[in-house]
């Protein structure tokens, strides 16, 4: 495994879902966030709600935006990237990702290795571009996570589809470790605080939360806000 020794980035991304209250996008705007990463779809059958009317909403206040599918076991890869596709709707500078994590409320409802690479292969397919991978090194890695030992069976590999997919690392310790399969590359966000309030900061450090919404999770991107506008607006995000 690799460890990050340059943690430095742009924190002016956030991911949110239909659980976070949003207020007012301007107002999330002018607190310096640039972009806005939202929840599209669950498994193959479940929409967030809240995904439609805010990508309008952010939009409109001037921010980048991008969808994601949270990944289960319950449906194949190829269906759940069907799914996700028919409601994200992903336009040339809509940012995509799955993210490949543990299901703590059903561990045995979470996705696997293969389907993820299937997931991953059929958005590749459509739109012509690999999805971002959001997940955690120990995941990635095929460690056991929490106390029902759920795992991924085996670490992801550079030799796997997965690899293609540029690196959304969650990591909420000061230092950020980097998968293996990601070693030369390293990360192109970094989830480095999760559910962020004004009672909850990071590491006890000035509050890390963000006006027009009760909380949301902080990410570093890996560059400046030229390269953010280039990234999000490059051949990697046009479909």
């Amino acid at each position: 495994m690799a460890t990050a020794t340059n943690p430095a980035g742009l924190d002016a991304v956030i991911d949110i879902s239909h659980n976070v209250t949003v207020m007012d996008f301007q107002s999330v705007r002018r607190s310096n966030i640039l972009a806005v990463i939202h929840k599209a779809t669950e498994g193959g059958d479940w929409i967030d709600p809240s995904y439609g009317p805010r990508r309008r909403q952010a939009e409109m206040a001037g921010l980048l935006w991008g969808a994601y599918h949270y990944g289960t076991r319950q449906y194949s890869g190829a269906d759940q990237a069907a799914a996700f596709l028919s409601v994200a709707q992903p336009a040339p500078t809509t940012l995509i990702a799955l993210d490949l994590e543990p299901n703590d409320p059903n561990p045995r409802n979470s996705m696997t290795l293969a389907q993820a690479e299937s997931f991953v292969v059929a958005v590749q397919r459509y739109t012509g571009r690999w999805p971002m991978l959001y997940t955690t090194s120990s995941y990635a890695e095929g460690r056991p996570h929490g106390r029902r030992r759920v795992s991924l069976g085996q670490p992801i590999t550079s030799g796997s589809v997965l690899a293609q997919c540029d690196l959304w690392l969650a990591d909420h310790r000061e230092q950020p470790e980097v998968p293996s399969a990601w070693g030369g590359r390293g990360w192109q966000l970094w989830q480095y605080a999760a559910d962020q309030t004004d009672a909850d900061s990071a590491y006890g450090a000035p509050s890390k939360a963000v006006a027009g919404l009760t909380h949301c999770d902080r990410n570093l991107f890996n560059g400046n806000e030229v390269a953010l506008y280039t990234y999000w607006k490059s051949s990697k995000a046009r479909v």
